[in-house]
């Protein structure tokens, strides 16, 4: 890491935090259009419309590095970056859904992984496990942790489960700046790299296979996908550093589910 990190303010925070509720409410509004049948691209379009005519905000993702569509949509084998297409969901896939936009110049990113019907056994436990991966890794978030430790809590729930951590891929700084030079590996050591302070903001987002932990880029230059061909999860969400611990700054408005929740 090369770059300065970014402290935030008070008020920087509070408007990350209305950013952040607008992409958590775009996964929100979309979950009841996860269903055999539907393709990614209408996906897109409902998400995009969405964010644009309801929440009045922008699709950051839309040209962003010559990405063509609003939102990832990474299906099965697919790490991250799925490009959405006509392809046609059906029973049993599992679906990463990745949203990011900008409300007055601050960005919200957040992801969440859906079944499109009836998962089967392995997905419905790698989903569950990823899910508790990243949220390891946000209750070891405080001042004076260390990135490591947050690596270092994510991967032992990974490799708890028998599945592997993805390294090619990380999380990041986040701010009026879509991807800020801090870089959160979702593996470590205990007590190494940079020290947390209050007013640091960035996503956690875990990318754990059922299978190998190796990845390939597809020939569109986005799409990435498990080697051996095996099933990928993840979540993120946004973490802003607080004097005393964490705030999750896309909380999820529909609730938990069948996942455990993340204390304040």
């Amino acid at each position: 890491m090369g770059g300065q990190v970014i402290i935030k303010s008070p008020s920087d925070i509070a408007m990350l935090r209305t950013s952040g509720a607008l992409a958590a409410d775009v996964l929100r509004m979309i979950g009841e259009h996860v269903r055999p049948g539907v393709t990614t691209n209408e996906l897109d379009k409902l998400c995009h419309d969405y964010i644009v005519d309801v929440l009045d905000s922008v699709p950051i993702n839309i040209g962003y590095h010559g990405f063509p569509k609003t939102i990832c949509t990474s299906v099965n084998h697919v790490i991250c970056h799925g490009i959405p297409s006509d392809k046609v969901l059906k029973g049993g896939d599992i679906i990463n859904i990745d949203v990011a936009l900008t409300k007055d110049g601050w960005h919200g990113d957040t992801s969440r992984m859906y079944f499109v019907g009836q998962p089967s056994i392995l997905a419905k436990r790698l989903v569950t496990a990823t899910y508790e991966a990243m949220r390891a890794g946000i209750l070891a978030v405080r001042p004076g942790a260390t990135l490591g430790d947050i690596g270092y809590a994510i991967q032992t729930v990974a490799h708890r489960d028998g599945f592997s951590v993805v390294r090619e891929y990380c999380g990041h700084g986040i701010g009026q700046i879509y991807h800020e030079d801090l870089q959160i590996l979702h593996y470590g050591q205990p007590g190494q790299g940079l020290k947390l302070q209050p007013g640091m903001v960035f996503t956690i987002e875990p990318m754990i296979n059922a299978g190998r932990r190796h990845s390939k880029e597809l020939s569109d230059g986005w799409t990435v996908v498990t080697k051996d061909h095996s099933l990928s999860a993840q979540w993120e969400h946004m973490v802003a550093v607080t004097e005393t611990g964490f705030e999750v700054l896309t909380r999820w408005p529909d609730g938990f589910g069948e996942y455990l929740p993340i204390p304040s």
